[in-house]
Formats: structure tokens, C-alpha cells, sequence
């Protein structure tokens, strides 16, 4: 007798007792009649949006649930079809995927590991999805990608700039396209010693969870090997807003350079808290003390306000980009909701598309089908020029911009500058760096979930 029971959705669960009473996990896996977990048999396909709607990163999400959104109305051939008009790949047509019209469920991250996988597994037991995209934290995406790992499911990473994401942590199932805490790094470097000089002496202050790590440690490592000096590295809790009691001993410590690893919320609340106390002001070691914030986001930039002029540094994506892909989204999604989209929502509308595309050319919605058309895939058109999708880890290669806040904004969105734009060539890795993981790690195997 086997001692498994199909849900309504058609997911099967395992039951709590096998062999000697033993009990064993539920798990995620196709039932009979399917090939595959939550294949489409009728007229539509359902994806899961699973983003920060409450918590630090709340902003981002919901800038991403807008790109999402957008994104299923171009595959259903609703507007102006946006970057389906200048895709490299011509595989979309804007009748939904395979034909099967794009139909969305959604879920709250909360910015928090448990919270994501329960609601990214609600959406695919629950509501049948078929591919999970978007997330605000790298300790997210680092949950949901194992879980659409054990599900057979496709994650379609949002914004999440670990190094662990497509490092330590890759599977097989999972993908992507934002940049990551050591390309911050390889791109601001150059940038930093041209215009602070070698002679600096650095103090991070680091949100207390993976991407904060690694991008201290990226961080660190690039600015060290200019020649300056790290005093100190103090952790934060992720759900701190209020920073003076972190910033005071800045004063004190004989740095002149204060690097904010914190996003969202924790950045705006921390440089204004470094601004209150007056450090732009300040001359340290005979120099004028600087602020660095290695990952920008123009919802930050608009938070903190005044506070970010002249502060530098780097994107995955700005809407003042002027190459065709990135026209046609900005103008798409700023007829829409009237306003530019944030890299975040660059960067899940770009992994929509990109999911739908695989799929298109594979012919097929099994996962592992999906997998074998993104490994490899180098394309263009989707807003940051021309892209690699490496098959050794599933990690997006392009160029990095490298940015600092405008000094005199002609109006509400126009608060970043572009400085550079970081060839791709400066900020590629070997898939085994160390940085990454080493040799032990690896994509393991496709899971379709059959």
C-alpha cells in the first residue's frame, strides 16, 4: 500500500507513518496523472509573487508586485506590450505562455525566512504555482530557493545581492538576474580610490543577516586591496530604525570613511542618523570624511532626501539608462503607475519574461526543461544591455553601474547620478570562488517534483 494521498491541487503529500513508524516529512512531488508538480491542464498557468508586503523592505516589494503585475499584462498581450518589443528573444508573442493565459497569486515575505517559505508554500500546494518569484532579502530568497528546490518548482530570484544566493547556496532550481555583493565591490573599488585616494581608514556598520555579511566581506576585501585600512565591523539587528547608538562610536574610532551595508528602511533611517550627527562635516586623519553605500536603490535615495548628495554607490539598474530595453520598460510602467520602476522592479519584471521565455523555447513547463533553456542564455533587450545567464551557477552577468546621490535634482525621481558603468568584464568571477562557495559547491540536480 503506498501511503500517499493526492490534495486537491494535485500535490501530493506524504502521510506521517512509513515502515516502523517512522515519520517522514511532508514533501512536494507530481501526482500520477501529472509529469511534473503543478503542470498546467487547463487554459491557464499561475505564477507566485511572493514579496515584501509589511516589514523593512516593504517599499521594495511593493514596487516589485507593480513590475510583476506589468509583466503579466504584456504576456497576456495587454498593453503596450513593453519589453516583449525589444527582447532579443522573439519566442513571446503576448498570448500567454504556451497559450495558457498568466494568471498571479501572491504573499507577503514580511522580510522574514519562515514567513516567505510558509507563503511560497501556500502558493504552490495551495494555489498551484508554477514558478515562485521576487523577494527583498537574500535570507528570503535563500529559503524560498531551497524550498522550490524540494517542491520541483522554479525560483525566479527578486532582489537579493548575497554572494550565497548563486554561491554556497545555489540549486539547480533556482535563478538570478540581480547583481551581487562581490560585483558591488570589483565595481565600486576603482571608483572609490579615484576620488578618496588609498589612504583611508574604513568603518562598516552591517545589517545582521547573509547579505549584510557578504557584503562586508566583499566590501572589505575590494577596499583593502586599495591599500585602506577596515577599523571596525559592527553587526545590526535587521529590524533596528533607529542608529545613534552605532554612529556615536564612529566619531571616536579614527575613521574617516563610514560604509553603511544596510537596504531599504535600515539604510534611509542609519545615513540619516550618520548625517544628524554631523560626520559629512567632519575632517578625520586631514581628510574629509565620506559616506559609502555600497547598494543603492532610488526608493532609498528618495527616503533619505538630502541626505544622500555626493554619497556613492552601485545598482543593478536606473531608469535613466538609455538603451531601447530600458526605454520601453520605464516608459511602460510610467504610464501605468506614474512614476519610474526601482531597480527591484526592473529586476522582477525582467525575471517574469525571463521565466515565460524558457519556457516558450523549451515548449515545456517541466522545470528541468526550464532549466536547460535559461544555462547558458545570453540575451538583451530587458533593460541592462547584453546578459549572460551562467550555467555553472545561475548567476546574470552585465554591467554594474556605479552611482552617487545628485547634488542638484531637477525633480522627485531624479535623485541618482550614473558615475560609471562598470564593463561586465571588471566584476566577473570564476564559479568557484571562494567567495562563492569554493569547488564544494554545486547546483546538485534538477528536481521536476515527479
Amino acid at each position: 500500500m503506498s501511503n500517499k494521498s493526492v490534495t486537491r491541487r494535485g500535490v501530493l503529500k506524504t502521510g506521517a507513518v512509513a515502515g516502523a513508524g517512522v515519520a517522514l516529512p511532508t514533501i512536494f512531488t507530481a501526482s500520477s496523472a501529472s509529469a511534473f508538480t503543478n503542470e498546467p491542464t487547463g487554459g491557464t498557468v499561475t505564477l507566485g509573487f511572493n514579496v515584501p508586503q509589511t516589514g523593512p523592505y516593504a517599499d521594495e516589494g511593493n514596487d516589485e508586485l507593480l513590475a510583476q503585475q506589468l509583466a503579466v499584462e504584456h504576456l497576456n498581450g495587454e498593453g503596450d506590450g513593453g519589453c516583449l518589443n525589444t527582447f532579443t528573444s522573439k519566442a513571446l508573442k503576448g498570448n500567454g505562455i504556451l497559450g495558457k493565459k498568466v494568471t498571479f497569486v501572491t504573499g507577503d515575505t514580511q522580510t522574514k525566512s519562515d514567513a516567505a517559505r510558509a507563503s511560497a508554500k501556500s502558493m504552490i500546494e495551495k494555489d498551484g504555482a508554477i514558478m515562485i518569484n521576487g523577494g527583498s532579502s537574500s535570507g528570503v530568497a535563500v529559503a524560498v530557493q531551497g524550498l522550490c528546490q524540494e517542491a520541483g518548482i522554479i525560483f525566479m530570484a527578486g532582489l537579493t545581492h548575497a554572494n550565497d544566493t548563486t554561491g554556497k547556496d545555489r540549486k539547480k532550481n533556482g535563478f538570478r538576474h540581480f547583481f551581487n555583493a562581490y560585483m558591488s565591490g570589483a565595481a565600486l573599488a576603482p571608483v572609490l580610490a579615484k576620488e578618496m585616494g588609498a589612504d583611508r581608514r574604513a568603518y562598516h556598520l552591517t545589517a545582521d543577516y547573509n547579505w549584510g555579511w557578504t557584503q562586508e566581506e566583499s566590501i572589505v576585501a575590494s577596499t583593502e586591496a586599495l591599500g585602506w585600512e577596515t577599523v571596525n565591523t559592527v553587526k545590526t539587528p535587521l529590524a533596528s530604525t533607529d542608529f545613534s547608538s552605532y554612529i556615536a562610536p564612529v566619531l571616536n574610532s579614527g575613521a574617516d570613511v563610514l560604509v553603511l551595508n544596510h537596504y531599504g528602511g535600515n539604510m534611509v533611517n542609519s545615513l540619516t542618523n550618520a548625517i544628524q550627527f554631523g560626520l559629512l562635516d567632519k575632517v578625520a586623519n586631514g581628510k574629509d570624511f565620506k559616506i559609502v553605500v555600497p547598494l543603492y536603490s532610488e526608493l532609498m535615495a528618495a527616503g533619505a532626501g538630502e541626505n544622500i548628495k555626493g554619497v556613492l554607490g552601485s545598482m543593478n539598474y536606473n531608469w535613466q539608462l538609455e538603451n531601447e530595453g530600458s526605454k520601453a520598460f520605464v516608459k511602460s510602467f510610467g504610464e501605468k503607475y506614474g512614476k519610474p520602476p526601482s531597480n527591484s522592479a526592473q529586476t522582477c519584471y525582467a525575471q517574469v519574461l525571463l521565466y515565460a521565455d524558457a519556457v516558450e523555447r523549451a515548449g515545456s513547463f517541466n522545470p528541468c526543461a526550464v532549466v536547460e533553456a535559461l544555462e547558458g542564455f545570453e540575451f538583451d533587450g530587458l533593460g541592462n544591455g547584453k546578459t549572460l545567464y551562467r550555467a555553472e551557477d545561475h548567476q546574470c552577468f552585465k554591467d554594474v553601474l556605479v552611482v552617487r546621490g545628485a547634488q542638484n535634482p531637477t525633480n522627485a525621481y531624479d535623485t541618482l547620478e550614473i558615475v560609471e558603468i562598470t564593463p561586465v568584464d571588471q566584476v566577473t568571477y570564476p564559479p568557484d570562488h571562494p567567495m562563492f562557495g569554493g569547488a564544494e559547491a554545486t547546483l546538485g540536480e534538477c528536481n521536476e517534483g515527479a
